[in-house]
């Protein structure tokens, strides 16, 4: 559990740290708090992105980003800003010079990155509700491995104003909330302004065979068992068996332009900073570094194709797969097991980020006691009815 202070989950807390409005009409989000990624804009505030040394250099913000002032309109108030993994450029939660945070449903388990700080905050208690981003999986990682509701929202469905980008093609705002009723609410407030490009969720539902496999054996068995109990209990039609295209090329597409942009965002910071990076992010800007044009334009192509491909592929169906390739990492483990666990996971969540779909991860799992999400990926603009379908799931597990 943390404490009402923690370095590992918190750069800055208040009681509250911005006071949420009390004269909207509606007032949905009024009594809710929020733990505020530190990649977000806030009004007097500067952005520290993860790291000490661009917190020193970056000056307070003038007003707060276009997400942010969402959810305070609606009543809800900021707690705190919370830690993220260096430039939102990982996916295991781990932070160089603020620490690990705790994962408080797995002891001794990683957190999961790069919302590792609103997502613990959340998971303990301290706040309601994570206002994340998800670029590859950052908001449906630490739900899973911290049993959390997350909603990765369509690109571009949210404004990105006031947000530190990593890489603009994929980068997305997203919520984390510890009940489905709490992220319905959550979205329909932060959709507002694209709620009429809402759709209904297909009622087909698919799989994919080679996303169960890349998979450890723990979760193939937990994702096959949940799927059984969901259709023995009529919620959930014989998904389909469907064909993706090769996994390997598609994710190292999705790497390659993902680095390029993260380079283009960055690389001058990186470049006039050398050694102030921890080594795992450091080493991605430096591959990052080496990307030439041509390669990152061929891999925008191929990204193209596959985008194409996965329209077909998913019409008029929702995908259903693991959340994550494997339950929350001890955080003892060696750097090559967790960067291991990391790939085999960017493959299951790269999907929703090359289409630019909406994925919820719903905790309705588990391996050996550790919270697992099982994740849903449906069709551009229906977010809201990704949510209602993922709570009807966890109705008929209750049930």
């Amino acid at each position: 559990m943390t404490s009402a202070f923690d370095t590992t989950v918190w750069r800055v807390l208040g009681n509250p740290l911005v006071e949420g409005a009390s004269d909207d009409a509606s007032g949905r989000l009024a009594g809710e708090t929020v733990a505020v990624k530190d990649l977000y804009a806030v009004a007097g505030f500067a952005i520290g992105a993860g790291n000490p040394q661009y917190l020193r250099e970056a000056a307070p913000e003038a007003s707060h980003a276009a997400a942010l002032a969402t959810l305070l309109g609606a009543g809800a108030s900021v707690v705190g800003i919370a830690q993220t993994d260096e430039f939102a450029y990982s996916v295991a939660g781990v932070n160089a010079h603020y620490g690990i945070a705790p994962n408080p449903r797995v002891a001794g388990g990683l957190p999961g990155g790069s919302s590792s700080g609103p997502a613990a905050a959340v998971a303990a208690r301290h706040a309601s509700i994570g206002l994340g981003t998800d670029t590859a999986g950052s908001i449906r990682v630490p739900a899973s491995y911290q049993g959390l509701w997350g909603l990765r929202t369509t690109h571009g469905a949210v404004s990105r104003a006031g947000l530190l980008p990593l890489a603009p093609s994929f980068d997305t705002v997203g919520w984390l909330t510890r009940t489905p009723e709490l992220l319905r609410t959550v979205a329909g407030v932060g959709l507002r302004s694209t709620a009429s490009l809402q759709v209904a969720a297909p009622e087909r539902f698919a799989v994919a065979v080679p996303l169960i496999f890349a998979a450890d054996e723990g979760v193939q068995a937990a994702f096959v068992d949940g799927l059984d109990r969901l259709t023995r209990r009529g919620v959930l039609p014989a998904p389909e068996i469907i064909e993706l295209g090769d996994l390997v090329e598609l994710l190292a597409a999705f790497r390659t332009v993902q680095a390029a942009e993260a380079w283009e965002a960055h690389g001058d910071w990186v470049r006039a900073h050398p050694g102030v990076l921890g080594s795992d992010v450091a080493a991605r800007f430096e591959a990052a570094s080496r990307i030439t044009r041509p390669q990152a334009t061929d891999a925008r192509a191929s990204l193209a194709t596959h985008r194409a491909a996965l329209d077909a592929a998913l019409q008029g169906r929702t995908l259903v797969l693991p959340a994550t390739s494997s339950t929350a990492p001890d955080r003892g483990a060696s750097a090559a097991a967790v960067d291991a666990a990391r790939v085999a996971t960017l493959s299951l969540t790269c999907l929703a980020a090359i289409g630019g779909y909406p994925a919820v991860s719903a905790p309705l799992l588990e391996v050996a006691g550790a919270p697992l999400g099982l994740s849903l990926v449906g069709p551009r603009h229906s977010d809201l009815a990704l949510v209602d379908v993922a709570a009807r799931f966890a109705a008929a597990f209750a049930a």
